[in-house]
């Protein structure tokens, strides 16, 4: 946006400001109009002028600086701040993927991995929801691992760099813990599954909706405030719904939590939160892991 004193005047008129933004240039003559003034709004090539006659420039500057002072300037979608990409989180959430597919998998088969750790959905409602936890470092071979931590990278890596590390770890685990628990209240017995994609989705959902909440907050127009939520629907089809053993239930389930609660911290927490929150959360994170693995394995 630019805005500003303009040197040169045309007739009567003086122009005293000059936007990109029309919606931005009509509030501000209606603040003069408030005033009985007589603001003039035109588009030039520089953008949009706001003008009064000569003699109601004073009035009008003492009324622009009033508003300004109570109505801090918005920023325009350009301009919005951005987290860019964790990218440093997003290889190494990849690498954990890929080192417990191997020590499951290749290194240590005589552990029942996926006996105790898998998306049961009936061991699950008979109480055990560790594996809601468990299920989601499981892979059934290498493509399977590879994909995942694939997408993992790329969107655990954007979360991070919205929320920050240690929220963002937080909010994609109870993401994809609480989408494997309503699948498995969905399908009830027998059905099982495991895969981080569920927690993948959770982060697709949750930038949706992070998205959207920005884009509603900088006054975008509510179509385009929904292409985030559209776009990630749009990775769900793409992503989420092929194949045989594609569990589709359970990334929707991610994806609809994952959007939910980017909504919530969105409104709890507009900001990323310092590093003492972002270590509680992370460590919270790890420690959950640890404990259902645990009571996995007792």
């Amino acid at each position: 946006m630019l805005s500003g004193a303009v040197a040169m005047t045309k007739g009567s008129e003086v122009p005293l400001r000059v936007t990109r933004d029309y919606n931005l240039a009509e509030e501000w003559e209606l603040v003069l109009l408030a005033q009985d003034l007589s603001p003039s709004v035109r588009r030039t090539e520089d953008g949009v002028v706001l003008s009064v006659p000569e003699e109601q420039v004073e009035r009008a500057l003492a009324g622009l600086s009033a508003y300004d002072s109570e109505n801090p300037p918005r920023l325009q979608e350009e301009d919005e701040p951005v987290g860019s990409p964790n990218l440093l989180a997003g290889i190494a959430v990849a690498g954990m993927l890929l080192v417990f597919f191997s020590a499951t998998v290749i290194w240590n088969q005589t552990v029942p991995w996926f006996e105790r750790g898998s998306a049961d959905a009936n061991r699950i409602l008979l109480g055990e929801l560790w594996r809601t936890v468990t299920a989601l470092t499981l892979h059934a071979d290498l493509v399977h691992a590879a994909t995942n931590a694939i997408a993992a990278a790329i969107f655990f890596g954007a979360v991070s760099g919205m929320l920050g590390l240690g929220l963002g770890s937080a909010l994609v685990l109870l993401a994809g813990a609480g989408g494997n628990l309503a699948n498995a209240l969905l399908h009830g017995s027998p059905h099982v599954s495991i895969g981080a994609s569920t927690s993948v989705f959770g982060a697709v959902g949750m930038l949706g909706s992070l998205g959207m909440v920005r884009r509603r907050r900088r006054a975008v127009r509510r179509r385009r405030a929904w292409l985030p939520i559209a776009a990630a629907l749009a990775l769900l089809a793409m992503l989420g719904t092929g194949g045989q053993r594609v569990d589709v239930w359970a990334h929707l389930f991610g994806l609809l939590l994952g959007g939910v609660l980017g909504v919530l911290i969105a409104f709890v927490a507009p900001h990323p939160p310092g590093l003492r929150v972002q270590w509680a959360c992370g460590s919270a994170a790890l420690a959950v892991l640890i404990y259902c693995w645990t009571l996995a394995l007792r």
